[in-house]
């Protein structure tokens, strides 16, 4: 049976923000999975769970003012409870890819999981995706959900105190990590939504206009691996710092895009996503160097979604030439992203 705990927030007017809880049930040997729904009187709804974190819905108006998920995710609670393609889940300790399943830092080499091909992905095979995290609602329109990694676990040092709040303000929904160690060891947590903006999971993004604020971008090797260099996007299909149709610059790839683009420093807005039709705009604000861009192909659906996963760079710990993505015991990783939404 499903509980319900609701909390209402006064404003002006009729303006309301909205928190629900709900139970759905029990893992054997584990917590009990709960949905919290956030809903803002300017039409953004967000539902996430303590089961990987995860933002499993994301709705808000077209421009005529119809409100839809504007998210790809599972279509079932047992699908939901596997979720083997990360739908909107919170990865780590690593997200994306580190080479061979192994780093050395201070002169120990660390074995990890090689749960994609010959290499690791996303913290492995039960990532921060597979757990299910402490919750409490936090504030106004905020849930945060926590989690102690223990030294060793999925191979990697030291253990790790970790947070994740969501949060509503008026059209912005924003996803706030913070991790503290108490020894070095590589930390980097995106979240991994599937966006489709015209509200219909089947319709292809191709006609969606990207614009991501980034010169320079990180070829892959044939497993995705970054080869180590930092190729200007000039004249290649990876040149989105004017918006164009994403359908317009694949026509130019041998492949698909599952890239890392270098943000430009300092450069305000690291990514606007529209779809025309509805009218949808998304801008995507974070304070990471690095845009991991995934066109997806989710339930068979080709090119049905995009993702859009901010970040440090992939592989870095085997990297020398890449920002470092060490964190130290006496130092806080702190990763934010806002999703602010318009019709303009």
């Amino acid at each position: 049976m499903r509980k319900t705990l609701s909390i209402l927030l006064a404003a002006s007017g009729c303006a309301f923000a909205e928190v629900r809880e709900e139970t759905l049930n029990q893992i054997p040997d584990e917590m009990a999975v709960k949905i919290f729904t956030l809903t803002h009187a300017s039409g953004l709804t967000a539902i996430v769970s303590n089961l990987g974190a995860t933002l499993r819905s994301l709705s808000t108006p077209d421009r005529e003012g119809k409100i839809e998920n504007i998210l790809v995710g599972c279509e079932t609670e047992e699908d939901w409870l596997k979720n083997g393609s990360f739908f909107g889940s919170t990865v780590g300790r690593y997200a994306n890819r580190i080479a061979g399943g192994e780093f050395t830092l201070d002169g120990t080499t660390y074995e990890l999981a090689k749960n994609n091909g010959p290499n690791h992905l996303h913290g492995g095979a039960r990532g921060f995706d597979k757990v299910i995290w402490d919750s409490e609602i936090t504030g106004d329109n905020s849930v945060k959900f926590s989690y102690f990694s223990k030294d060793g676990e999925e191979g990697y040092p030291g253990n790790l105190t970790v947070s994740v709040e969501y949060s509503l303000s008026g059209n912005s929904l924003t996803w706030k990590a913070t991790v503290t160690t108490d020894k070095a060891t590589p930390v980097n947590l995106t979240n991994h939504s599937y966006f489709n903006l015209t509200g219909n999971p089947s319709t292809s993004v191709l006609n969606h206009v990207l614009s991501i604020n980034a010169a320079k971008y990180l070829p892959v090797d044939e497993t995705l691996i970054p080869t180590g260099e930092m190729k200007e996007v000039s004249g290649t299909p990876f040149d989105f710092r004017e918006a164009a149709a994403i359908g317009e610059n694949l026509k130019a790839m041998k492949g698909g895009y599952d890239h890392n683009f270098i943000l430009e420093p300092d450069a305000g807005n690291s990514s606007t996503l529209s779809d025309p039709k509805s009218g949808r705009t998304m801008t995507l604000t974070t304070n990471q160097p690095g845009l991991q861009f995934y066109l997806a192909s989710p339930h068979g659906s080709k090119h049905s979604a995009l993702c859009l996963e901010p970040q440090k760079f992939p592989d870095s710990p085997n990297q020398p030439g890449f920002p470092s993505s060490i964190l130290k015991p006496g130092e806080t990783y702190i990763h934010e992203i806002e999703y602010n939404f318009s019709t303009p």
